[in-house]
């Protein structure tokens, strides 16, 4: 798909999003309407105009793909998200929750009586069922396990003794497998009498008589050799494989490394037990982006956009408070100058300047360093180098960019040693930023933390009490 088709797709799914608002809207305008009439019809004429706007609703439902209807979900406030709800056809709900975000599938399940969650989940493969059974009701799944048949019980218990970030967890068992004792044209014969190929099958498995994994038949390779020749001769058996008890997060930078659209997954005797394919590393990376932006401004989880007051002030309060805290001992700083800006009223207009440069240059390390762990480029051979070399950075900025302001400051106040306190209070900010901008995410890693957790908020705490002391601080002991 071109740059340009992606950018209409965008354009129509936003106009279908603003016909479902319009739709929403004039629904409840006709309804407010038709309860204000009065007479024997009434219930009759309510009935009717309740039908009218909803069923040419349901029919652009109806056209669209479930991530669309998804992402009209998590785009409408939750009453009218529950209306859309409501009319999407019951055999599209398990597709429909597995796309939504989490905080919008929690809305979408206390919306629904245990009949349509079973019907939802009826639809779904283990993998899927897998992914959904921890949000659902305890009678919910029990019931829904007792009626699957004994392969997909096993299948779905499997799944569910990992954790979310293991392999294990995110592993497909719908694949195609083959043995390198026969023909190319039998492996043919066989595909056409499937009929339909498991989404994403790049390639075939290669299994022995015990299932033991030999290799991979790339369907590229399959399509252009002969074929009388055997399976063995033009087979991969260098393939990339996984653990089930692998980190998820290594596998996708994997799947990113190698270009790979489906993979197996072995157990500890190399018995083929699934496959990992594209489109759960492709969400993996997403959600994974989406929890270190929301971990950095110090959001415990992912939030609805339209969730309750009372949710939304629970996500938040946490590091808001931290927030206080630091920024009260900010002020308590700021407060032993006192004296010292009372004699020099330019140090009140100068000092925010120092603290604001700081901060976004710990972030910018920050940022680097979380970064770099996630890509596992850091370790405890090169810390110390790292160390040496944001420092470094820092203090050419500091020189640098210190000397800009510390001129402009001269210019300002007509005092070149307000200008030298300037720059040198400017350099040793940013040298505590880039320090603290390594340490605060390498001792959240040795503390077993989410490096990114509140770094943000940490390294402006550090940057703000930091640069105001070192700024009054050299200002007091030179200048007055």
């Amino acid at each position: 798909m071109t740059v340009i088709e992606v950018k209409k797709t965008q354009e129509s799914l936003q106009d279908r999003l603003a016909q479902v608002v319009d739709l929403l809207q004039r629904q409840r305008i006709v309804e407010d309407l038709a309860h204000r009439q009065e007479g024997q019809h009434q219930g009759r004429v309510e009935n009717l105009v309740h039908r009218q706007h909803l069923v040419e609703l349901q029919r652009k439902l109806d056209d669209l793909h479930s991530a669309d209807v998804a992402y009209i979900l998590e785009a409408l406030p939750v009453e009218d998200r529950l209306t859309v709800w409501q009319l999407v056809k019951v055999e599209r709900d398990g597709d429909i929750l597995l796309e939504v975000s989490d905080s919008v599938r929690e809305t979408l399940i206390a919306d629904m009586d245990d009949h349509e969650l079973l019907a939802a989940a009826k639809e779904m493969d283990a993998d899927e069922l897998a992914d959904l059974a921890p949000e659902l009701p305890r009678d919910v799944v029990h019931e829904l396990m007792e009626a699957l048949d004994s392969q997909q019980r096993e299948r779905v218990r499997s799944a569910l003794s990992y954790s979310e970030d293991q392999v294990g967890a995110l592993m497909d068992f719908e694949m195609v497998t083959i043995r390198e004792d026969v023909s190319l044209e039998v492996v043919l014969r066989y595909l056409r009498r499937l009929k339909e190929l498991p989404g994403h099958t790049d390639k075939l498995f290669v299994v022995d008589n015990d299932g033991v994994l030999k290799g991979v038949l790339p369907i590229k390779r399959l399509l252009v050799n002969d074929p009388e020749k055997q399976v063995s001769e033009v087979m991969a058996s260098d393939t990339v494989s996984f653990h089930p008890d692998s980190d998820a997060y290594e596998a996708a930078q994997a799947f990113e490394r190698y270009d790979l659209i489906s993979s197996p997954v072995v157990d500890k005797n190399g018995k083929l037990i699934g496959r990992l394919t594209i489109d759960e590393m492709v969400d993996l990376i997403r959600e994974e982006s989406e929890t270190e932006v929301l971990n950095m401004a110090g959001l415990r989880e992912e939030e609805d956009i339209f969730a309750s007051v009372w949710r939304s002030l629970r996500n938040r309060w946490s590091w808001l408070a931290v927030n206080l805290i630091t920024a009260f001992i900010a002020s308590r700083v700021i407060g032993l100058f006192e004296g010292s800006i009372e004699k020099l009223v330019a140090l009140a207009a100068l000092m925010p300047i120092v603290a604001g440069i700081g901060g976004n240059s710990g972030n910018q390390t920050i940022t680097m360093i979380v970064r770099a762990m996630a890509l596992d480029q850091v370790s405890t051979g090169n810390t110390s180098r790292l160390m040496r070399k944001e420092l470094g950075v820092a203090l050419v900025n500091g020189v640098v960019w210190g000397g800009v302001i510390g001129i402009v400051a001269y210019l300002l106040y007509h005092s070149w040693s307000l200008g030298v306190v300037m720059t040198a209070a400017m350099t040793l900010n940013l040298l505590l930023a880039a320090f603290m901008g390594v340490l605060i995410p390498m001792t959240l890693v040795r503390l077993g933390r989410d490096p990114a957790m509140g770094a943000s908020v940490m390294i402006t705490a550090m940057t703000d009490s930091g640069g105001f002391f070192i700024f009054l601080g050299l200002a007091t002991v030179f200048l007055l």
